[in-house]
């Protein structure tokens, strides 16, 4: 099997197709991060202050390019969402492996950003179904981990079903900064 940072796969299923980030996504990915109802469930957790608000299509152009640039450099791997219905993208869902000083060293990190209107526990889930067990071998990590805020009812809930627990770890940022509401499955 070839390393994610060499050739990253497709997720797909019945309604969703998962495949990296092109710049072609900008429009489609401008309603996502613009969404003011959909920020609230971003993890921006130690992202060196961006937090991942972008209200014009500049600055969504401007964070594709990071996310492209990033995955040059073996950082993390960022996927859009595409609803396959319509062929539109509706979100993006970044991983990585992290080094940290904590319980949460060598963790796969999954970052879900989807259009408020999707933040839906059967959409989630429907999302999530085919990523989730091949994120352990892609990041070569025991345990992934994500952000569910504890409004986020209908996230926790489809996470839940995928065998997430609440961890009361904090993750440790490279600025010292504890965060918290982290889930967590291990493999």
């Amino acid at each position: 099997m070839k390393s994610v940072y060499e050739e990253v796969p497709v997720f797909e299923n019945e309604k969703y197709l998962l495949r990296f980030v092109v710049n072609n996504d900008a429009n489609d990915l401008l309603e996502v991060y613009s969404d003011k109802n959909a920020h609230p469930f971003f993890n921006s957790d130690n992202c060196h202050g961006d937090n991942f608000y972008y209200p014009t299509l500049e600055r969504m152009n401007e964070a594709i390019h990071f996310w492209i640039d990033s995955y040059k450099n073996k950082w993390f791997v960022r996927w859009t969402i595409i609803q396959k219905q319509n062929n539109k993208a509706i979100g993006t869902i970044e991983l990585f492996n992290r080094e940290g000083n904590d319980s949460f060293n060598h963790a796969g990190v999954l970052r879900l950003d989807i259009k408020s209107d999707f933040e839906q526990s059967g959409i989630i889930e429907q999302i999530l179904k085919e990523i989730i067990e091949s994120a352990f071998k892609l990041f070569d990590t025991n345990k992934i981990i994500t952000k569910i805020p504890m409004y986020a009812v209908e996230r926790k809930d489809a996470f839940e079903k995928f065998g997430f627990k609440k961890s009361e770890d904090l993750l440790i940022g490279i600025d010292n900064f504890a965060y918290r509401d982290y889930w967590e499955k291990i493999k």
